[in-house]
């Protein structure tokens, strides 16, 4: 279940980094951390939810995320994430992320590659995580942010003990006339989950597993 949560969590990821411009989502995630604990407030828009899970991501541009997703019994995709470009480590064991926009994902979002492309609220806030990646404890994290129009969001999570799932993928940049191979990828990827009969649901994990099977596979001229 962890396996399949930490997949579900970069498809996420990688969907709330996708570009209606490029029309195409952005591979870049270099780093991922999987917490496991408790919401005791989510906050979103002054209203409450629960949540099914709380993660950090960073991409290859610099940019961080504390991505929680929602429990909503009205919407399966309901993610919002507390996002920025400037961190520091005030301490061996405190984080810190000034965040600049709230990433707002839900079912009625528009859809690039299969996946809701978020709204971007342009945000003022901050999120503090007590705990380090290097050891892989966390002891809790707090975000509180304001967007433009005065709707505020708030994140307190508290961790249960157990060590954070960290991975560190390695992800090499697209040039522009590889867009196109990788357009083509992509769908011969989804080609693979049709005849596999994958749920919709697991579409998009397979996807990424499958187009970094193919990375990983030497060029006909390495072979």
């Amino acid at each position: 279940m962890m396996t399949s949560l930490c997949r579900r969590m970069l498809a996420i990821a990688t969907g709330l980094w996708a570009t209606a411009a490029l029309a195409e989502p952005v591979y870049d995630v270099d780093m991922y951390a999987l917490m496991s604990g408790t919401c005791r407030t989510v906050s979103i828009a002054g209203q409450s939810f629960g949540c099914k899970a709380v993660a950090y991501f960073h991409n290859q541009r610099g940019r961080s995320e504390f991505t929680v997703v929602l429990d909503d019994p009205a919407d399966d995709s309901h993610i919002v994430s507390f996002s920025g470009e400037s961190a520091e480590r005030a301490q061996d064991n405190v984080f810190e992320l000034t965040v600049d926009r709230m990433l707002l994902k839900s079912r009625d979002r528009p859809k690039v590659d299969g996946l809701p492309v978020p709204l971007a609220e342009p945000s003022t806030g901050s999120c503090k995580q007590i705990g380090s990646f290097v050891t892989r404890q966390v002891s809790s994290i707090a975000c509180a942010a304001t967007d433009r129009n005065g709707r505020k969001y708030e994140l307190s999570f508290e961790s249960d003990g157990s060590p954070m799932t960290l991975r560190k993928l390695r992800q090499s940049s697209l040039p522009s006339e590889k867009r196109k191979a990788r357009l083509v990828a992509q769908l011969e990827c989804r080609l693979k989950a049709r005849a596999a009969q994958i749920l919709p649901r697991d579409t998009a994990a397979f996807v990424i597993r499958c187009l970094g099977e193919d990375a990983d596979k030497p060029a006909d001229g390495q072979r």
